[in-house]
Protein backbone atom coordinates (compact mmCIF):
# COMPACT_ATOMS: atom_id res chain seq x y z
CA UNK A 1 0.00 0.00 0.00
CA UNK A 2 1.35 3.25 -1.12
CA UNK A 3 2.18 5.69 2.07
CA UNK A 4 2.12 9.18 1.76
CA UNK A 5 4.64 9.67 4.31
CA UNK A 6 7.33 7.23 3.85
CA UNK A 7 10.85 8.00 5.04
CA UNK A 8 12.06 5.44 2.47
CA UNK A 9 10.49 6.09 -0.93
CA UNK A 10 11.55 9.82 -0.05
CA UNK A 11 15.26 9.06 -0.13
CA UNK A 12 14.85 6.88 -3.00
CA UNK A 13 13.46 9.95 -4.76
CA UNK A 14 15.92 11.81 -3.17
CA UNK A 15 19.17 10.08 -4.38
CA UNK A 16 17.60 9.60 -8.13
CA UNK A 17 17.14 13.29 -8.49
CA UNK A 18 20.49 13.93 -7.27
CA UNK A 19 22.44 11.47 -9.80
CA UNK A 20 21.03 13.42 -12.10
CA UNK A 21 23.11 16.18 -11.53
CA UNK A 22 20.23 19.11 -12.09
CA UNK A 23 20.00 23.20 -12.24
CA UNK A 24 16.95 23.75 -13.18
CA UNK A 25 14.03 26.38 -12.22
CA UNK A 26 10.62 25.50 -11.15
CA UNK A 27 7.48 27.26 -10.13
CA UNK A 28 4.63 26.08 -8.30
CA UNK A 29 1.12 28.35 -7.99
CA UNK A 30 -0.25 27.37 -4.63
CA UNK A 31 0.34 28.28 -1.12
CA UNK A 32 -0.19 25.15 -0.03
CA UNK A 33 2.65 23.78 -2.37
CA UNK A 34 4.61 26.26 -0.81
CA UNK A 35 3.37 25.51 3.13
CA UNK A 36 4.75 22.11 2.30
CA UNK A 37 7.81 23.16 0.76
CA UNK A 38 8.73 25.28 3.57
CA UNK A 39 7.47 23.32 6.21
CA UNK A 40 9.18 20.19 5.51
CA UNK A 41 12.71 21.88 4.85
CA UNK A 42 12.28 21.02 0.98
CA UNK A 43 12.91 23.83 -0.31
CA UNK A 44 16.90 23.45 1.28
CA UNK A 45 17.00 20.29 -0.08
CA UNK A 46 16.51 20.68 -3.54
CA UNK A 47 18.52 23.62 -3.47
CA UNK A 48 20.98 21.20 -2.53
CA UNK A 49 20.35 19.27 -5.63
CA UNK A 50 20.16 22.19 -8.08
CA UNK A 51 16.55 22.42 -7.95
CA UNK A 52 15.39 26.04 -7.02
CA UNK A 53 11.23 26.06 -6.56
CA UNK A 54 9.64 29.25 -6.96
CA UNK A 55 6.36 30.19 -5.97
CA UNK A 56 3.88 32.00 -8.58
CA UNK A 57 1.09 33.86 -8.34
CA UNK A 58 -0.68 30.96 -5.88
CA UNK A 59 -1.86 32.68 -2.77
CA UNK A 60 -5.68 34.37 -3.94
CA UNK A 61 -5.21 37.19 -1.00
CA UNK A 62 -1.59 38.39 -2.36
CA UNK A 63 -2.79 38.78 -6.17
CA UNK A 64 -5.62 40.97 -4.98
CA UNK A 65 -5.14 44.46 -6.88
CA UNK A 66 -5.26 47.99 -4.01
CA UNK A 67 -8.70 48.84 -6.06
CA UNK A 68 -10.22 45.81 -5.08
CA UNK A 69 -9.10 45.90 -1.29
CA UNK A 70 -10.36 49.88 -1.11
CA UNK A 71 -13.27 49.11 -2.91
CA UNK A 72 -14.36 46.80 -0.37
CA UNK A 73 -13.34 48.68 2.39
CA UNK A 74 -15.18 52.24 0.84
CA UNK A 75 -18.03 49.29 1.19
CA UNK A 76 -17.50 48.83 4.52
CA UNK A 77 -17.55 53.04 5.32
CA UNK A 78 -20.90 53.25 3.62
CA UNK A 79 -22.63 51.59 6.12
CA UNK A 80 -22.80 47.61 4.34
CA UNK A 81 -22.13 44.70 5.57
CA UNK A 82 -18.80 42.66 4.66
CA UNK A 83 -18.63 39.35 4.92
CA UNK A 84 -14.99 38.45 4.15
CA UNK A 85 -12.33 35.48 4.78
CA UNK A 86 -10.02 36.67 7.82
CA UNK A 87 -6.76 36.21 5.96
CA UNK A 88 -8.30 39.90 3.94
CA UNK A 89 -8.69 41.34 7.56
CA UNK A 90 -4.90 42.66 7.87
CA UNK A 91 -4.04 43.45 4.10
CA UNK A 92 -3.18 46.92 4.62
CA UNK A 93 -4.89 49.51 2.14
CA UNK A 94 -3.89 52.97 1.09
CA UNK A 95 -4.60 54.54 4.65
CA UNK A 96 -6.14 51.66 6.62
CA UNK A 97 -6.89 47.80 6.93
CA UNK A 98 -10.32 46.23 7.35
CA UNK A 99 -9.83 45.17 10.68
CA UNK A 100 -8.91 49.04 11.83
CA UNK A 101 -12.52 49.54 9.60
CA UNK A 102 -14.33 47.13 12.39
CA UNK A 103 -12.36 49.05 14.92
CA UNK A 104 -13.97 51.50 14.29
CA UNK A 105 -17.41 50.38 13.86
CA UNK A 106 -17.57 49.00 10.31
CA UNK A 107 -19.85 45.81 10.14
CA UNK A 108 -17.26 43.50 9.09
CA UNK A 109 -17.63 39.74 9.77
CA UNK A 110 -15.45 36.89 9.18
CA UNK A 111 -16.75 33.86 7.46
CA UNK A 112 -15.61 30.60 6.56
CA UNK A 113 -17.21 30.11 2.60
CA UNK A 114 -20.36 32.35 1.22
CA UNK A 115 -23.21 30.26 2.97
CA UNK A 116 -22.38 32.04 6.25
CA UNK A 117 -22.85 34.83 4.40
CA UNK A 118 -25.99 33.80 2.35
CA UNK A 119 -26.96 32.93 5.85
CA UNK A 120 -26.37 36.72 7.52
CA UNK A 121 -28.01 38.01 4.96
CA UNK A 122 -31.16 36.11 5.89
CA UNK A 123 -31.07 37.27 9.23
CA UNK A 124 -30.49 40.58 8.11
CA UNK A 125 -31.93 43.91 7.23
CA UNK A 126 -28.64 45.12 6.06
CA UNK A 127 -26.89 44.96 2.59
CA UNK A 128 -24.74 41.75 3.06
CA UNK A 129 -21.68 41.63 0.22
CA UNK A 130 -19.54 39.03 0.35
CA UNK A 131 -15.85 39.58 -1.10
CA UNK A 132 -15.79 36.73 -3.12
CA UNK A 133 -11.27 35.99 -3.23
CA UNK A 134 -10.43 32.87 -4.57
CA UNK A 135 -9.09 30.72 -7.77
CA UNK A 136 -11.24 28.03 -9.33
CA UNK A 137 -11.65 26.49 -5.83
CA UNK A 138 -13.78 28.64 -4.70
CA UNK A 139 -15.54 30.21 -7.18
CA UNK A 140 -17.82 27.33 -7.85
CA UNK A 141 -19.59 27.57 -4.02
CA UNK A 142 -19.91 31.53 -4.78
CA UNK A 143 -21.09 30.47 -7.96
CA UNK A 144 -23.67 28.01 -6.67
CA UNK A 145 -24.85 30.30 -4.06
CA UNK A 146 -25.55 32.87 -7.08
CA UNK A 147 -27.67 30.31 -8.64
CA UNK A 148 -29.75 29.63 -5.79
CA UNK A 149 -32.08 32.19 -5.01
CA UNK A 150 -29.90 34.19 -2.54
CA UNK A 151 -31.77 37.13 -0.25
CA UNK A 152 -32.49 40.33 -2.03
CA UNK A 153 -30.10 41.89 0.32
CA UNK A 154 -26.98 39.61 -0.25
CA UNK A 155 -24.87 40.35 -2.95
CA UNK A 156 -21.10 39.29 -4.42
CA UNK A 157 -17.98 41.44 -5.04
CA UNK A 158 -16.32 38.97 -7.17
CA UNK A 159 -12.25 39.02 -6.85
CA UNK A 160 -12.15 35.76 -7.94
CA UNK A 161 -9.29 34.93 -10.66
CA UNK A 162 -8.93 31.60 -12.76
CA UNK A 163 -4.83 30.39 -13.05
CA UNK A 164 -4.44 29.03 -16.61
CA UNK A 165 -4.23 32.87 -17.63
CA UNK A 166 -1.79 33.56 -15.38
CA UNK A 167 0.48 31.09 -16.32
CA UNK A 168 0.13 32.07 -19.83
CA UNK A 169 1.22 35.50 -18.69
CA UNK A 170 3.93 34.30 -16.46
CA UNK A 171 5.47 32.01 -20.02
CA UNK A 172 4.73 35.14 -21.97
CA UNK A 173 6.63 37.64 -20.07
CA UNK A 174 9.46 35.73 -19.86
CA UNK A 175 11.15 37.10 -16.73
CA UNK A 176 11.71 33.62 -15.33
CA UNK A 177 13.61 31.01 -17.32
CA UNK A 178 11.23 27.68 -16.32
CA UNK A 179 12.36 24.13 -16.73
CA UNK A 180 9.22 23.26 -15.56
CA UNK A 181 5.96 23.84 -13.26
CA UNK A 182 4.06 22.32 -10.38
CA UNK A 183 0.22 22.74 -10.96
CA UNK A 184 -1.75 23.27 -7.99
CA UNK A 185 -3.64 20.36 -7.22
CA UNK A 186 -6.90 21.72 -5.45
CA UNK A 187 -7.53 23.84 -8.67
CA UNK A 188 -6.51 20.85 -11.06
CA UNK A 189 -9.75 19.05 -8.62
CA UNK A 190 -11.73 21.33 -10.52
CA UNK A 191 -10.59 22.64 -13.89
CA UNK A 192 -8.85 19.00 -14.73
CA UNK A 193 -5.64 18.70 -16.43
CA UNK A 194 -6.78 19.59 -19.83
CA UNK A 195 -6.25 23.99 -19.51
CA UNK A 196 -2.47 23.04 -18.69
CA UNK A 197 -1.59 21.71 -22.22
CA UNK A 198 -1.09 24.98 -23.91
CA UNK A 199 1.73 25.62 -21.68
CA UNK A 200 3.36 22.68 -22.91
CA UNK A 201 2.54 22.52 -26.29
CA UNK A 202 3.36 26.73 -26.88
CA UNK A 203 6.13 27.66 -25.09
CA UNK A 204 7.66 23.95 -24.47
CA UNK A 205 7.38 23.61 -20.36
CA UNK A 206 7.20 20.64 -19.02
CA UNK A 207 4.06 20.03 -15.93
CA UNK A 208 3.11 17.97 -13.34
CA UNK A 209 -0.34 18.46 -11.41
CA UNK A 210 0.90 17.42 -7.58
CA UNK A 211 -0.57 16.73 -4.50
CA UNK A 212 0.62 18.35 -0.99
CA UNK A 213 2.16 15.85 1.13
CA UNK A 214 6.26 15.65 1.10
CA UNK A 215 6.25 12.63 -1.31
CA UNK A 216 3.89 14.55 -3.80
CA UNK A 217 6.66 17.19 -4.26
CA UNK A 218 9.76 14.97 -4.48
CA UNK A 219 7.51 12.80 -6.92
CA UNK A 220 6.70 16.26 -8.77
CA UNK A 221 10.10 17.05 -8.97
CA UNK A 222 11.28 13.82 -10.17
CA UNK A 223 8.67 13.69 -13.09
CA UNK A 224 9.69 16.97 -14.20
CA UNK A 225 13.46 16.33 -14.41
CA UNK A 226 12.84 13.30 -16.13
CA UNK A 227 10.43 15.31 -18.81
CA UNK A 228 13.35 17.84 -19.12
CA UNK A 229 16.45 15.18 -19.39
CA UNK A 230 14.65 13.40 -21.88
CA UNK A 231 12.82 16.65 -23.64
CA UNK A 232 9.26 16.33 -23.51
CA UNK A 233 7.08 18.65 -22.46
CA UNK A 234 3.63 17.31 -21.74
CA UNK A 235 1.30 17.67 -18.42
CA UNK A 236 1.60 14.46 -15.93
CA UNK A 237 -0.99 14.09 -13.59
CA UNK A 238 0.99 12.93 -10.39
CA UNK A 239 -1.87 13.41 -8.05
CA UNK A 240 -4.86 11.00 -9.86
CA UNK A 241 -6.49 9.98 -6.65
CA UNK A 242 -8.22 12.97 -6.64
CA UNK A 243 -7.57 14.69 -9.92
CA UNK A 244 -9.68 13.61 -13.10
CA UNK A 245 -8.72 14.69 -16.93
CA UNK A 246 -12.23 16.30 -16.81
CA UNK A 247 -12.25 18.05 -13.37
CA UNK A 248 -15.69 18.65 -12.00
CA UNK A 249 -18.25 19.44 -14.42
CA UNK A 250 -20.62 19.96 -12.31
CA UNK A 251 -18.62 23.05 -10.70
CA UNK A 252 -17.49 23.98 -14.35
CA UNK A 253 -20.95 24.60 -15.05
CA UNK A 254 -21.75 26.46 -11.95
CA UNK A 255 -19.60 28.81 -12.78
CA UNK A 256 -20.18 29.10 -16.50
CA UNK A 257 -23.74 29.76 -15.65
CA UNK A 258 -22.76 32.34 -12.94
CA UNK A 259 -19.80 34.36 -14.10
CA UNK A 260 -18.15 35.77 -17.32
CA UNK A 261 -14.75 35.95 -17.78
CA UNK A 262 -13.30 39.28 -17.68
CA UNK A 263 -9.91 41.21 -18.27
CA UNK A 264 -8.15 41.86 -14.84
CA UNK A 265 -5.69 43.30 -13.06
CA UNK A 266 -3.37 41.32 -10.85
CA UNK A 267 -1.05 43.08 -8.06
CA UNK A 268 2.45 42.38 -9.51
CA UNK A 269 0.93 42.16 -13.25
CA UNK A 270 -0.70 44.29 -15.69
CA UNK A 271 -4.10 43.42 -16.99
CA UNK A 272 -4.13 39.77 -17.97
CA UNK A 273 -6.98 39.15 -20.81
CA UNK A 274 -9.96 36.77 -19.23
CA UNK A 275 -8.43 36.22 -15.82
CA UNK A 276 -11.03 37.36 -13.11
CA UNK A 277 -14.42 36.31 -13.06
CA UNK A 278 -17.57 39.09 -13.18
CA UNK A 279 -20.95 38.07 -12.23
CA UNK A 280 -23.24 37.60 -15.65
CA UNK A 281 -25.66 40.63 -16.42
CA UNK A 282 -28.67 38.29 -15.56
CA UNK A 283 -27.34 38.03 -12.21
CA UNK A 284 -26.41 41.40 -11.71
CA UNK A 285 -28.90 42.32 -9.18
CA UNK A 286 -26.39 40.42 -6.54
CA UNK A 287 -23.70 41.70 -8.15
CA UNK A 288 -22.06 44.38 -5.53
CA UNK A 289 -20.19 46.22 -8.40
CA UNK A 290 -23.51 47.03 -10.19
CA UNK A 291 -25.39 47.18 -7.36
CA UNK A 292 -23.54 49.83 -5.32
CA UNK A 293 -21.52 51.58 -8.89
CA UNK A 294 -21.84 54.92 -6.95
CA UNK A 295 -19.28 53.77 -4.14
CA UNK A 296 -17.21 51.63 -6.57
CA UNK A 297 -16.40 53.26 -9.74
CA UNK A 298 -14.64 56.06 -8.77
CA UNK A 299 -11.98 53.80 -6.77
CA UNK A 300 -12.06 51.35 -10.11
CA UNK A 301 -10.32 53.88 -12.25
CA UNK A 302 -7.92 55.06 -9.86
CA UNK A 303 -4.13 54.35 -9.39
CA UNK A 304 -2.91 53.10 -6.16
CA UNK A 305 0.68 52.53 -5.65
CA UNK A 306 2.60 49.58 -3.90
CA UNK A 307 3.77 50.53 -0.16
CA UNK A 308 7.33 51.64 -0.45
CA UNK A 309 10.06 48.96 -0.42
CA UNK A 310 7.58 45.82 -0.32
CA UNK A 311 8.40 43.47 -3.52
CA UNK A 312 5.19 41.13 -3.24
CA UNK A 313 4.19 42.27 -7.00
CA UNK A 314 8.23 40.28 -7.96
CA UNK A 315 7.48 37.29 -5.66
CA UNK A 316 4.28 36.71 -7.27
CA UNK A 317 6.04 36.45 -10.42
CA UNK A 318 8.74 34.36 -9.00
CA UNK A 319 11.29 37.08 -9.52
CA UNK A 320 12.64 36.98 -5.82
CA UNK A 321 12.00 34.95 -2.65
CA UNK A 322 10.80 36.12 0.67
CA UNK A 323 14.46 36.31 1.84
CA UNK A 324 15.39 38.73 -1.13
CA UNK A 325 12.90 41.42 0.27
CA UNK A 326 14.77 43.39 2.41
CA UNK A 327 11.80 44.16 4.71
CA UNK A 328 11.05 40.81 5.54
CA UNK A 329 11.37 40.15 9.29
CA UNK A 330 12.47 42.99 9.40
CA UNK A 331 9.76 46.01 9.30
CA UNK A 332 7.81 43.06 7.15
CA UNK A 333 6.33 41.03 9.73
CA UNK A 334 2.52 39.47 10.51
CA UNK A 335 2.37 41.46 13.33
CA UNK A 336 2.66 44.48 11.55
CA UNK A 337 2.34 43.55 7.71
CA UNK A 338 3.80 45.99 4.63
CA UNK A 339 2.50 43.86 1.83
CA UNK A 340 0.08 40.93 1.40
CA UNK A 341 2.64 38.26 0.90
CA UNK A 342 2.80 38.79 4.82
CA UNK A 343 -0.83 38.56 5.50
CA UNK A 344 -2.22 35.32 4.05
CA UNK A 345 -1.29 32.24 5.38
CA UNK A 346 -0.77 31.20 2.04
CA UNK A 347 1.70 33.98 1.41
CA UNK A 348 5.06 32.97 0.74
CA UNK A 349 6.53 35.72 3.32
CA UNK A 350 3.74 34.35 6.21
CA UNK A 351 5.11 31.14 5.09
CA UNK A 352 8.72 31.74 5.25
CA UNK A 353 8.26 33.93 8.55
CA UNK A 354 6.07 31.11 9.86
CA UNK A 355 8.60 28.26 9.58
CA UNK A 356 11.82 29.96 9.71
CA UNK A 357 12.99 28.67 13.34
CA UNK A 358 11.44 25.31 12.31
CA UNK A 359 12.78 24.39 8.85
CA UNK A 360 16.45 23.38 10.18
CA UNK A 361 15.38 19.99 10.93
CA UNK A 362 14.05 18.51 7.69
CA UNK A 363 12.42 16.16 6.55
Amino acid sequence: MFRLRDREMSRQIMGELEKMRLDITLMHVCGTHQDTLIRFGLDSEFQRIGVDIRQGPGCPVCVTPPQEIEMTMALAKAGITIAAFGDLMKVPGESQSLNEIKAEGGDIRIVFGVDDAVDLARHSQKEVVFVGIGFETTAPTTASALLSNPPENFSVLSCHRTVPPALKAIASMGEIKLHGMIQPGHVSTVIGTAPYEFLSREHRIPQVVAGFEPLDLMMAVYLLAKQQSEGRAEVQNEYSRVVRPDGNPSALRAMRDAFSPTDSVWRGFPVIPSSGLSVRKELEKHDAAKRFVDIVAPIQDKEYEEPEGCRCGEMLRGIITSDECPLFGTKCTPQNPIGPCMVSREGSCHISHRYRRAKKGSV
